[in-house]
């Protein structure tokens, strides 16, 4: 299997393409630990942690790895999203979606780097959105961040490639998950937002996390030996 015998971190793991994400991984033979904010309140490798702290994450990486036993792949889910108009947004959701989509990234790379090192090197997966790429009306700061996370990735692969570490990033379109509540209210609620789907989206659906999760073990595995610094689009069509 893909993920066998992977010892693996994957933040934003409570809920979402996080929570689908550890479950896959775990079916195909990986050693998972779950990281949120949040307890899932029935997973015994979960570890609380604020991803936008720089202790809380040093913590976690290494309390992570002493129970692995090493660390071979860390996948980034973790992330919020804030919308609004960009003259009404308020300061402080601008400045939580960079400190928390964007930070988050840096910080766990920067505790990870030297343990993926450690063996052999690895792989580190960030997820960024089509939002990223693509201007959608509500999402400034939340574009923003995102399009920060994909620059990031691309020139952490640059960086760490000597070491067999490879960086890439996952760029979601729409989901069916909560974390889309804050836009889809933007819209003007969930019968728009679906049909706006509809008539956008060639694939006529958003995505169910299971179907992103299958990505970041993909980018986990060694199928992808040869893959890194890229910005993989999964989004039904959207930017066809």
């Amino acid at each position: 299997m893909a993920g066998s015998g992977k010892r693996v971190i994957v933040t934003g793991a409570a809920s979402g393409i996080g929570r689908a994400t550890v479950g896959l991984l775990r079916s195909e033979g990986a050693s998972v630990v779950s990281v949120d904010l949040r307890d899932p309140g029935d997973d015994p490798s979960f570890i609380k942690c604020d991803v936008a702290d720089s202790g809380s994450v040093a913590a976690m990486v290494d309390e992570a790895v002493t129970g692995l036993g090493g660390l071979d792949a860390v996948v980034n889910v973790a992330g919020i999203q804030r919308s609004g108009a960009v003259e009404v947004l308020d300061e402080t959701d601008w400045d939580d979606q960079l400190r928390v989509n964007v930070k988050s990234c840096f910080l766990t790379s920067k505790y990870a780097v030297p343990h993926l090192r450690a063996a052999g090197g690895g792989s580190i997966t960030t997820t960024a959105s089509l939002a990223g790429l693509k201007g959608f009306a509500g999402m400034t700061a939340y574009s923003a961040s995102k399009g920060a996370v994909i620059a990031f990735t691309r020139t952490l692969a640059v960086e760490v490639a000597a070491d067999n570490i490879r960086a890439n990033c996952l760029c979601p379109g729409w989901v069916d998950t909560p974390f889309n509540d804050p836009v889809i209210t933007f819209e003007g609620g969930r019968e728009a937002h679906l049909a706006n789907v509809k008539a956008n989206v060639p694939l006529s659906r958003e995505a169910a996390p299971p179907e992103l999760a299958k990505w970041h073990a993909f980018l986990v595995s060694d199928a992808a030996s040869y893959m890194t610094g890229q910005a993989i689009t999964v989004d039904g069509g959207l930017s066809a």
